[in-house]
């Protein structure tokens, strides 16, 4: 699990949560939102359908807070509530058909002036795979998620997900080889 899942939150926050005090929610939401975001920007590409997912997802944590029994921590709730709201846009009409969605605004994501060059380039790296494909390797090299239990997220098969990941493999090890020959200096 991402680490700004694993947070413990006190009980007398998470029962004030479930009352609808908007203080204790508005402390999840800044507690969570940043793991939230970084999960929905490493499944889509654009950094502004990102922002939109964590919005819509967030409203459906405080809308269903009041249900959830605790019978596993709260952040890996948020973080299933997020995932699963993602994989919805993924499989959504829109993406399936590389359609745009119908927005006046496309926003890129601007790099912070703490990432390293490898980080940008990495970030650069997944952004040029297909959504489907980065999405799979996310979700099985970073979230740890088996190739059966991405198959079931996706509503695919076992071996889609191998094949997704295997192909997403092997254009960023391309990816990767033209890098590195764009950044070697000739021997003088």
């Amino acid at each position: 699990m991402s680490r700004g899942f694993a947070q413990d939150i006190e009980p007398a926050l998470l029962r004030a949560a479930k009352r609808g005090d908007h203080g204790a929610q508005a402390e999840i939401y800044r507690r969570f939102g940043p793991a939230a975001f970084t999960l929905a920007r490493r499944l889509v590409k654009r950094h502004d359908v990102a922002e939109e997912l964590l919005q819509e997802a967030f409203l459906d944590v405080l809308r269903r807070i009041g249900s959830f029994r605790g019978e596993a921590p709260l952040g890996a709730w948020i973080r299933r509530i997020v995932m699963n709201r993602c994989l919805m846009f993924l499989r959504s009409y829109w993406e399936q058909n590389n359609e745009e969605l119908p927005e006046e605004v496309h926003a890129d994501q601007v790099p912070t002036p703490d990432m390293h060059l490898e980080q940008l380039d990495l970030v650069k790296m997944l952004d040029a795979l297909p959504a489907v494909s980065r999405a799979v390797v996310w979700l099985h090299d970073v979230e740890g998620y088996t190739h059966e239990e991405i198959g079931q997220m996706l509503d695919k098969s076992t071996s889609f997900s191998k094949s997704q990941l295997a192909r997403a493999y092997q254009r960023l090890r391309q990816a990767a080889t033209e890098v590195e020959s764009c950044t070697q200096q000739p021997a003088s």
